[in-house]
């Protein structure tokens, strides 16, 4: 029997705002343990929450983003439930009146397209953290984080494959660090993706018994433990076996998924209108404000750039993935540089040094004039493709110019037909066999004659000299 596979994501994204929702504490990561708390947010007796209109806006630019119908009237719950991390014992958050509801995002797969659709959008507060170090009985709570806004993005049940949902994922992702609402960062949790999954017999219309993944904070392990469970539900079904509707944990050391709770019965959790907030009323101008302000959005800046530009998709969805390198890479183009060769610089070295540095690109010293300085160079046969990688990483580590390194370094080309002439003379004189096995017919050897004229001028010969006098020379 075949089987397909059903799943919903639900993605919590964390507000890139100053403070937290309903308190003036930052909301800043990585600060020492309860440094960033306040009466508010640890939950006192007697204090009252204040709604940070910031994040609102931010769940409705979401929203406008995402093709959301925008609610003109939502209101605050209180989510009950003890747990350690919750000092108030509940949760604010949104239950039956979200900010946004409906929307769909468009992924791109196999050269086709697919609407994945939004049940709703809504916003609410963070917990705090629990800290089990393993070296005792007592486990530590560290509540910086309690409090901090967070937006919940879930899905309908649209998605059949572990592509689609890490294709979904990236252009989630992509959207929300262009319209500045999240930094994306998944390693630091501000961009977190628990998972519904079930799998049912081809055709069916029932769903089959669903379980309910955490743990995924890479776009690899969302693939790797959705690939994991389908194979893990398939095998139980045929095998007669009954899945169990429960939560499990990806544990990326064992490539598996793990049983973390039974969860047979959704729980109670006594929702119910949060006494202390008013409900939200969004102004009919104040949306067109938003609307207004949301930029270029990366799928339609992808479709630009494969049709003014005449890009490869795959470039293409590279440089639109982050808003700070399109708009590097479009800089270069505006100053002149050829688009797939700048598309080539950006994806390939640029990324490269960014990725060891662990650094942003609107970090980087190397602006895009330089680069476009330094393709000026390879053009006008000042410097050699080989050459130029290593002034491309000059430039990125110092901030300086292409012609002021190469002036410096004495890394100008050398097209000296002479000179040249004499380098490849000594490389054939030196290896004699080599040209017999060339001239008996074994072509390759012809790039071992190149590399080697090119390690004695230490890269600086003119390549297309190179060849054209061993072509000559050897017949």
């Amino acid at each position: 029997m075949q089987y397909e596979t059903v799943i919903g994501l639900e993605i919590h994204a964390q507000l890139s705002t100053e403070t937290k929702m309903f308190c003036g504490c930052s909301a800043k990561f990585g600060s020492e343990p309860n440094t960033q708390t306040c009466p508010v947010c640890i939950g006192m007796p007697g204090v009252l929450p204040v709604m940070n209109k910031k994040a609102i806006e931010y769940v409705v630019r979401t929203g406008l983003a995402l093709n959301c119908n925008i609610s003109s009237y939502s209101r605050f719950a209180r989510k009950n439930y003890f747990y350690p991390d919750l000092p108030k014992g509940y949760q604010i958050s949104q239950y039956e009146l979200p900010l946004c509801e409906g929307g769909y995002v468009e992924i791109n797969l196999n050269g086709g397209s697919k609407k994945i659709r939004l049940t709703r959008i809504h916003l609410e507060e963070d917990a705090g953290k629990n800290i089990h170090d393993g070296a005792g009985s007592e486990s530590l709570v560290d509540l910086n984080r309690a409090g901090v806004p967070l937006m919940e993005i879930v899905t309908e049940p649209d998605i059949s494959s572990p592509r689609e949902a890490v294709e979904f994922m990236k252009r989630l992702r992509a959207i929300v660090r262009c319209i500045g609402v999240c930094d994306g960062n998944m390693e630091q949790g501000s961009l977190r993706c628990d998972a519904n999954i079930s799998v049912r017999p081809a055709g069916q219309e029932e769903f089959g018994v669903k379980t309910e993944i955490k743990n995924m904070n890479s776009f690899r392990f969302v693939e790797k433990a959705l690939d994991y469970e389908i194979r893990r539900q398939t095998a139980a079904l045929r095998e007669g076996k009954r899945i169990i509707q429960e939560t499990r944990l990806w544990n990326a050391d064992r490539g598996i998924t793990e049983s973390m709770r039974s969860k047979e019965e959704a729980h109670d959790y006594r929702y119910f209108p949060d006494p202390d907030l008013m409900p939200v009323e969004l102004d009919g101008s104040w949306l067109e404000t938003i609307r207004e302000a949301i930029p270029e959005l990366p799928h339609v800046r992808r479709a630009r750039f494969i049709s003014q530009y005449h890009l490869p998709e795959q470039d293409a969805d590279t440089l639109t993935a982050d808003m700070a390198t399109a708009e590097w890479f479009e800089e270069a183009v505006r100053l002149g540089g050829d688009p797939k060769v700048v598309s080539n610089w950006t994806r390939g070295e640029l990324a490269r040094l960014l990725n060891e540095d662990n650094r942003q690109i609107e970090d980087c010293l190397l602006k895009p004039e330089y680069l476009v300085g330094m393709l000026k160079l390879i053009d006008n046969g000042t410097i050699s493709g080989k050459i130029a990688k290593t002034v491309f990483e000059e430039m990125y580590k110092t901030g300086r110019e292409a012609g002021d390194i190469v002036k410096e370094k004495g890394l100008v080309q050398i097209s000296d037909e002479a000179g040249i002439g004499a380098v490849v003379d000594e490389v054939l004189d030196k290896h004699p066999e080599e040209v017999k096995r060339y001239r008996a017919g074994e072509a390759k050897l012809m790039g071992f004659f190149v590399g080697q004229v090119m390690k004695k001028t230490k890269g600086k010969a003119n390549p297309r000299i190179v060849n054209e006098l061993l072509r000559k020379r050897l017949g």
